[in-house]
């Protein structure tokens, strides 16, 4: 067992009521919801009720910028840099479309095989038909990016290096600030998908040296879904003009003209009407995580990260996680066997993990888990084992995503 330690980050498990009455590791996929974003729909509720379209002008309109202030200082960014928008799929299109690709010149973008999907589907559908040439560095060991292949195929060529900072595969940490100087050696700028680090890991966007930086509230942030975040380093979103854009984004939305004219600053990257009810919801989750601090929920997931680590090696589970604790996020698979009914098996007792293919039973602590509830998580998995309950769902398909 973990020695009893003092946690103070334990005081903020009252902020969300599903700890209650589950073993909520899964983080990783859906933060838990924060008590007061029952309150903060109602808001939305009321406000609409009672106001109907004047809500516009008592500050629907600005809730993308002012929601992105709260993420900002998650970023190491400055208030009225970062912008939210539906979806990372947009934000993603939304830089690939302010790029040009100068066929034999700067025409390449490079990425890794590790990468999420959905980064992946965007790069290679939107960045092909605008000319693109997609070059993706393969993975050794299906856990880590090789970073030297990775650094050796940014060359002359490249316009666009886009990574992720925390591999969602995994929970292997890149060293992008590395990425970032090799890429701007070559004149190349640098996209970082930052939707499975910031909450858990430490992310400063001056330190790391990215131009892009996109992410969401959904997963370690308890911002549920409908929050993404886009921000862009001002002297290169001054330069740059997405294709993909709506009328947020104009400098005048409301005369209506036929022609774009950008507006200034990071409301050039805003798009269409926004997702109202989303950004009410997106905000209460960031200020929780600011005010615990991001050290100390580093801290602690490294701690609780390493003691899933040894136990699944005390049973002998193959592990897809970083040994380092330095380069590892806040998740841990291994590979039980019957993995997948084992991750239902846990979901019928309330303890909420998820299961991935090839990965095996992920498991996301996160500032508000227990270390008792660490140890529960493989606990039950013995008893499953050992009792065979996970025989019950062989025929079972999951729905935890």
């Amino acid at each position: 067992m973990l020695p009893p330690t003092p946690d103070p980050l334990l005081r903020f498990r009252d902020e969300f009521p599903i700890l209650a009455t589950t073993n909520y590791m899964v983080s990783n996929s859906l933060g838990a919801m924060p008590r007061a974003v029952s309150e903060r729909l109602a808001d939305y509720a009321r406000e609409w009720a009672t106001s109907g379209v004047r809500a516009w002008a008592q500050g629907w309109w600005d809730l993308p910028i002012r929601v992105g202030d709260e993420i900002a200082p998650l970023l190491g960014a400055k208030p009225g840099e970062t912008v939210m928008v539906p979806n990372v799929s947009i934000a993603q299109a939304q830089v690939l479309s302010a790029l040009e690709f100068v066929p034999g010149e700067k025409d390449t973008i490079v990425m890794t095989e590790m990468d999420f999907p959905s980064v992946k589907y965007v790069t290679s559908q939107l960045g092909e038909r605008f000319g693109a040439r997609v070059v993706v560095v393969p993975s050794e060991d299906g856990v880590s990016v090789d970073e030297e292949r990775l650094l050796a195929a940014i060359d002359e060529r490249t316009a666009l290096v886009s990574v992720s900072h925390v591999l969602f595969r995994s929970a292997y940490i890149v060293d992008v600030a590395r990425v970032s100087r090799r890429a701007h050696e070559f004149g190349a700028l640098v996209c970082l998908d930052a939707y499975h680090s910031v909450g858990v890991v430490p992310v400063d966007v001056e330190v790391l040296g990215v131009d892009f930086l996109t992410g969401g509230v959904l997963k370690w942030l308890c911002g549920g879904p409908g929050g993404s975040f886009l921000w862009v380093r001002p002297e290169v979103s001054e330069r740059l003009a997405p294709a993909v854009t709506g009328w947020q984004a104009h400098s005048h939305p409301f005369a209506f003209d036929p022609d774009m004219s950008f507006a200034a600053g990071a409301s050039r990257w805003l798009t269409g009407t926004p997702v109202i009810p989303a950004l009410f919801a997106a905000a209460v989750g960031p200020r929780i995580v600011r005010e615990a601090g991001m050290d100390a929920i580093r801290a602690k997931s490294e701690r609780q990260t390493a003691r899933l680590v040894t136990l699944a090696d005390g049973r002998g589970f193959p592990v897809t996680a970083p040994r380092d604790g330095r380069r590892r996020g806040g998740t841990v698979a291994f590979d039980v066997p019957h993995a997948r009914e084992v991750a239902q098996a846990l979901l019928s007792r309330d303890v909420i993990v998820d299961y991935r293919p090839g990965a095996g039973i992920r498991v996301a602590p996160h500032f508000y888990s227990s270390d008792d509830e660490v140890e529960s998580v493989v606990g039950n998995i013995d008893e499953i084992l050992a009792q065979e309950t996970w025989k019950r769902y062989t025929l079972q398909q999951s729905i935890v995503t």
